[in-house]
């Protein structure tokens, strides 16, 4: 993701020779695939409070650092949980150099994104951004997967939106936060809502299976892992999500009285039979 000066070259020849450096604040899951996946075009480092990161980090080739440091490279990606991230941008926000671009990957826009605009210096660019893709669903690389942008301070989202098509190979879809939200509220909201709820009825079955039903067991095994923070953020984080959980229960129940008030006309369920 691309910061920093660029020395007039073309975005398709950005190498870590042009030291553009990128900060990485969290080395959890997503952290540790896109310093996969960035390394060849940024100088990285990065910062976690884990003690359990540090092999990690040397697998990778990211220099482990503290958050000061992180908030002094040219772009910094903050990939920390909801529940730490209006303190990790404010610490952020007082070390950030003029000109740095920061990006947040989180899987809830609205909030982040006013917790940047309100907190961050007005001489920095600022990007919310959700990859609409974990580690699950990159096992055989990124390229084709999406990526939500939404613009909210500066103009240098452009020339990232280019850098993710271009180089990375991703499909890019610029909007709002609120338009990402209302949309992810469905999207995201009810596959891990369904998955938390069959994962309860499990084991589930995996020899008399049809296409469809391995289909759903394929998209539960591909949420089932994410972190407690993840399913935390897109229940109870999305200002949409409440609204939609609630539609799908009561469609839910009021299917499942259609079904009960059916049974009971059923012949088969008269006295004598």
């Amino acid at each position: 993701m691309p910061g920093g000066k660029f020395k007039g070259r073309q975005m398709n020849n950005i190498s870590k020779n042009q030291n553009t450096s990128l900060g990485i604040v969290g080395l959890g899951a997503f952290g540790q695939l896109a310093a996969l996946h960035l390394a060849q075009y940024f100088e990285i480092m990065a910062y976690d409070p884990s003690p359990d990161v540090a092999k990690l980090a040397k697998q990778l080739g990211v220099h482990l650092t503290s958050l000061h440091s992180v908030s002094q490279a040219d772009v910094i990606l903050i990939a920390a949980p909801v529940s730490s991230f209006e303190q990790v941008v404010s610490e952020i926000a007082v070390a950030c150099k003029p000109g740095a671009l920061v990006i947040d990957v989180g899987s809830v826009k609205v909030v982040p994104s006013e917790i940047m605009r309100w907190l961050l210096p007005d001489n920095v660019d600022i990007v919310a951004s959700h990859p609409l893709f974990g580690p699950q669903s990159a096992t055989t690389g990124i390229k084709g997967l999406k990526i939500a942008v939404c613009p909210i301070q500066g103009k240098r989202h452009a020339r990232l939106v280019a850098f993710l098509r271009k180089i990375l190979g991703l499909t890019v879809i610029v909007t709002t936060p609120e338009d990402h939200d209302q949309e992810a509220a469905v999207v995201q909201g009810l596959t891990h809502l369904i998955a938390k709820v069959l994962l309860r009825m499990g084991p589930l079955p995996t020899r008399m299976t049809t296409k469809s039903f391995d289909l759903l067991s394929e998209a539960i095994s591909m949420v089932q892992h994410d972190a407690p923070e993840v399913f935390e953020a897109i229940e109870k984080a999305n200002p949409y999500a409440e609204t939609v959980r609630r539609r799908f229960f009561d469609l839910a129940a009021s299917l499942s009285e259609e079904l009960e008030a059916a049974l009971r006309a059923s012949p088969n369920n008269e006295s004598g039979h």
